[in-house]
This record gives C-alpha cells, structure tokens and sequence, in this order.
C-alpha cells in the first residue's frame, strides 16, 4: 500500500461541517495514512481565526489586560466542535494547561501553537487515530534555523510506529532548550512538507478552500484558467511574486525527494487540482504557466562613468544594503548604470539613510529614485524554446497603452520580469493573459 500524506488548512478545519467533509476524504482513501491540520479558520468574512485571537489574548496578558472572556471564545468554539462531532475528549483539561502556563508568562510561540495542537488532539479523536505532536520532532537550533536532517530523522523514526496519526503543523522545538518555536504564516504547509518527506510519501495532499492554482490572481482576471501541472521551479517563481496558494518553503523538503504535491479543494473533492513536480512540463502547446505579481517597489538607479571597470563596485552598493538589513529583488544592470528594486515596505524610514551611504561608498555621477512601481513575472517552461515572446508581452502592453519601465529575463530563461507604473499593475497583468491565454 502506498502512502499519502495530507494537510488541510484552517478553512478545512474551521467548523464540525468542515470536519465531516475532511474525514470522507481521508476515509475515502486508505493511502492517506498521515494528516496535518492547521488551527481553526474564519468560518465567514467577519470570523477570527484562532491564532489571530490566541495572539490577543497573549498580548493582553502581557499588559495585565483581562483576557479570560476572550480565551472563553476559543474554548467555547473548540467545545462546540467536540458536541457537534459528538466527539469524547477532555479539552478542558487543556484548556486549563494554558491559562496556568499563560499566567506563568510562557512565550508568544507556545500561545500560538496551541490552535494547532488542540486542532490535531480533536481532530484525532473524530478519526479515531494515532495523535503525533511534532514539539520534538521538528528541530530548530538555538538561532531558529530548521535542522532539515535532524527534523527528518525524528519524523521518520517516530512516524514508523504509527501507521496511520494526527499531527498538529505549524511548530517545533528549539532542539536544546525544548522550547516551542513556530513557523511562519502558513507553517502547517511546511509541516505537511515534512512529514512527505519523512515517510517517503507517493504525495502530498494539501487541501485547502481553491480547486488548485490559477494562471492568474481571480481578483483581477475573471475566471481564470486553472493549472493543471506546474514544476517546483515555476512555483516557486510564482509564489516568489505574490502566487500565495502554497507556502513557499514547503516546495524544498518534498523536492528533495521528488515527492508530487496535490493542491485539492476540501468543499469539491471531486475536483483534481494542481499537481506540482519535479519534472519540466514543457510541451508544444503550453507556453506560459502563470502570471503574478506585486507592488509597490522602489528603484534606485546609480550611474557612473566607467562603472564597469571599478572591481567590487555592485559589492560595495550592495554591501549598503546589507549594513541596513534590506533585501533587494532584482539588480539589473547597463555599462555605466546599476539599479536595485526593492521592495517599498524593505525601506520604510531607510531610504534617506541608504541614498547617503551609497554616495559615500561609491561616489556616483547620479542616483534617482522611483517610487510606486509593481513587478509582474510571466513564467513558464516554454519562454525559453519560443521565439517572440517578449515582442508579444511588450506588444500587448503597448497596445493597452502601458509603458514598461524595465524588462528582463532570468537566467533560467523560465521567467520575464516587467516593471510597470504601480497604476498600471492590473492593466499590464490583464493585457498579458488575454494575449497569451484568450
């Protein structure tokens, strides 16, 4: 028997209706062996999700501020689950184990979580398996970085007791001192991601609210058309530029065993989603896999007569970035000009600072900044095998009447990098997708 792993997202586990609708589709199949799930999700617009409110309550403790009615919020709401699903589980002794560690003062990472470790312990009573806390499995050194074989090692040890388990995402331990350390937003992904790993999995199942990923953000494309297959590199491409379906560290652990990841949607599970893979989806009718993008940038652009015959000169300007701890996007460059595009938010009351020790490492002729600028990448395996298409992306701009600021291929020649007016941003993208999709 082959084995799957699956992961559903707070939308999945948001309510005794979601839950019901999770645990058909994990009956439904007796390859999937292991489940992640996140903490609870909003249930309608103007919900809270349950991080969101432990993350309150932790803050208002830590101003003396009465927080007891807003835990009794996320007590009542995992509580009514439980009588919902009819499920027999003491939650309150749980319950109780957090107030007494948050009026101990224990760490903003503990707090948070325990939406997912409460989410695992009903949820593992509902299916009826095995619960697995990832606290000590997942590893992190006293620096926060992921020990990725330490972490593989644990996971696979520990999961080859339990044929089929629950596991809570989203956090680990610091591996000396045991204290609870948490992912990013949207960790459960990675979690997920893990654990395929570890087991050596056929796939990985992410289920979440979207029947896959779309050539393009439905917000500003009407109905686009979904992706059927996409590589590990394309994904990460778009997600580097706003494609936000999959956290993007969850590509690298799965990628490293070259284990598919299944994006499939809990409310249609009929639907088969986007299979992510290793291999180049490339074929002859398939050009582009997806447009995204992001605003607002800013550019700095430095000229300096001979530019390219001072040795170090891209290091020293960078190195101005690296003294302010900004990170920059894209460096593109000409004979006597370098421009870095940073994004907005990277800069905020820096920018006065930055501009001021460029000019004194690298003494420049001029430097000129521009503001408000969105990036929109254009990616797919077939840029590179197909001539003209970054004539048809500058034709379809210019017949929409945008003008494109900079333009700029990668070196795996997967991608085209465009930089328009931020006003232009949802313009530029339509004007793409109707030339090379409609």
């Amino acid at each position: 028997m082959g084995i799957k792993v699956v992961k559903f997202g707070g939308s999945s586990v948001a309510d005794a209706i979601q839950l019901k609708k999770m645990r058909q589709i994990v009956e439904s199949d007796p390859e999937r062996r292991y489940v992640v799930v996140s903490a609870p999700g909003k249930r309608f617009d103007k919900d809270n999700k349950i991080t969101d409110l432990l993350f309150m309550c932790k803050a208002q403790a830590d101003h003396n501020i009465p927080y007891e009615q807003l835990f009794q919020v996320i007590t009542d709401r995992y509580s009514a689950i439980a009588f919902t699903l009819g499920v027999t589980v003491d939650l309150e002794s749980y319950f109780n184990e957090i107030k007494d560690n948050m009026a101990a003062g224990c760490s903003e990472d503990y707090i948070a979580s325990r939406g997912e470790f409460l989410s695992a312990i009903l949820v593992s009573a509902f299916l009826g398996l095995d619960f697995v806390d990832t606290k000590d499995l997942i590893l992190f050194d006293n620096k926060g970085r992921m020990l990725t074989e330490e972490t593989n090692k644990a996971l696979a040890e520990e999961l080859a007791k339990h044929e089929y388990a629950v596991l809570p995402g989203f956090y680990g331990s610091y591996r000396d001192s045991g204290e609870i350390k948490v992912l990013s937003r949207g960790g459960s992904d990675v979690t997920g991601s893990l654990v395929a790993r570890a087991v050596n999995a056929d796939i990985y199942e992410n289920w979440t609210d979207v029947s896959g990923l779309l050539m393009a953000d439905p917000r500003i494309i009407k109905n686009p058309k979904p992706i059927d297959y996409i590589s590990y590199i394309e994904l990460r491409e778009l997600s580097y530029m706003g494609a936000s379906v999959l956290h993007e560290e969850a590509v690298f652990p799965v990628r490293l065993s070259n284990i598919p990841i299944n994006i499939r949607n809990t409310n249609a599970p009929e639907d088969p989603g986007t299979i992510i893979t290793t291999e180049n989806t490339y074929n002859n009718e398939k050009v582009l896999s997806g447009i995204a993008g992001k605003k607002p940038f800013t550019v700095i652009s430095i000229y300096k007569n001979m530019m390219n015959k001072e040795i170090g000169f891209v290091r020293r300007a960078l190195a101005v970035l690296e003294d302010q701890g900004i990170n920059f996007d894209h460096i593109p460059t000409g004979i006597d000009s370098l421009s870095v595009v940073i994004e907005s938010k990277e800069l905020e009351d820096k920018l006065d600072d930055v501009l001021k020790s460029l000019e004194q490492s690298l003494h420049p002729d001029e430097i000129n900044v521009t503001e408000d600028i969105a990036m929109i990448a254009v990616v797919g395996m077939g840029l590179a095998r197909t001539v003209g298409v970054a004539a048809k992306i500058t034709a379809a701009l210019a017949d929409a009447g945008i003008n494109i600021r900079m333009l700029n291929q990668g070196t795996s020649e997967i991608n085209v990098i465009l930089g328009v007016e931020a006003a232009d941003f949802e313009g530029a993208i339509r004007a793409i997708y109707d030339a090379f999709v409609e």
